[in-house]
């Protein structure tokens, strides 16, 4: 039977798969919209505006379920977890509010007019409107993974004795957390990535019908401009964040791949295994040689603690 704690594990943690189904292309199709945007007003052709409006309207119902589903997951801190928020509330609030009325009031407040404002402003405002709708649900990802860059490594903080709580010491150390950093950029680049492949399928798809054939071939080319680029950076930022875990995240690292026992270097990534904690074994594991050990030390020789 599982107790109140599970259950509250549980809870947060369906909750937050859900809401990272949107929070990828919420951040890539900002930029890309941007991106069409500024086409749109450098070249003047209608066909850039059309594509803007047709991939805003899939982008806004995006955009909406990502902010119903992560307001359900905050509000859990107050429910479920109400003792973190006192114990940790100085360290790990102050990100997650600054998000709240800096990047996600700017993010919301800049969406309204990019769907209502095209007959109410001018091509260059409108642009500048589209950028900032980019920037916020850019800034957004960035104090959130602050915040959970923290719960990974909590530096620029100290637990008051009199108090009994943490406390934090040192905002820009809070900021620039390594783990925060690693996470943001492997984060927001995968959501370009996400971003330019839903633009590129649908694009391929429409193309294949024949349908709006020009609208097609120029939405697909953006995208994989845009997605080519991302691929680049995830493949460069998936391996410092890895690296990063690998430095100053050893136990949980091993917790993550089952590594009852240290491996022989380099040590094998699971792909697919049913851990059993009696016998302290992976039953059925898919296992790639060394690419767990390349991943975390970058190196052939050196050891990935179990």
């Amino acid at each position: 039977m599982l107790d109140i704690v599970e259950l509250s594990r549980l809870q947060f943690a369906l909750t937050a798969m859900y809401h990272f189904l949107f929070v990828p292309l919420t951040l890539g199709m900002a930029f890309l919209l941007a991106i069409m945007e500024t086409v749109y007003v450098l070249s003047g052709k209608q066909i850039y505006k059309d594509m803007t409006k047709f991939w805003g309207k899939l982008f806004g119902i995006n955009f909406a379920l990502g902010v119903a589903t992560g307001l359900t997951m905050e509000f859990q801190f107050g429910t479920n977890w109400s003792y973190y928020s006192h114990y940790v509330g100085d360290i790990f609030g102050a990100p997650l509010a600054i998000e709240g009325l800096m990047a996600f009031f700017l993010e919301s407040t800049f969406v309204g007019l990019f769907f209502f404002g095209w007959d109410r402003l001018g091509k260059v405002q409108h642009m500048c409107v589209t950028w900032l709708v980019a920037l916020g649900s850019n800034l957004s990802a960035l104090w959130i993974l602050v915040a959970n860059g923290w719960m990974q490594n909590p530096i620029a903080s100290d637990f008051n004795f009199e108090t009994m709580r943490m406390e934090m010491v040192s905002f820009s150390e809070l900021v620039l957390n390594p783990v925060a950093q690693v996470k943001f950029v492997h984060t927001v680049a995968s959501g370009y990535v996400t971003g330019a492949m839903f633009i590129l399928g649908i694009s391929a798809w429409y193309m294949l019908k024949g349908r709006d054939f020009a609208f097609a071939k120029r939405s697909f080319a953006i995208a994989a401009s845009f997605g080519m680029a991302a691929v680049l950076s995830v493949i460069v930022l998936g391996d410092e964040s890895g690296y990063e875990m690998g430095d100053v995240q050893k136990t949980k690292l091993a917790a993550i791949e089952a590594e009852w026992e240290t491996q022989p270097a380099p040590a094998a990534f699971t792909l697919f295994g049913i851990p059993d904690q009696e016998e302290e074994t992976n039953k059925f594991a898919i296992q790639i040689p060394y690419a767990l050990g390349i991943i975390a030390t970058r190196s052939v020789d050196t050891p990935l603690s179990a």
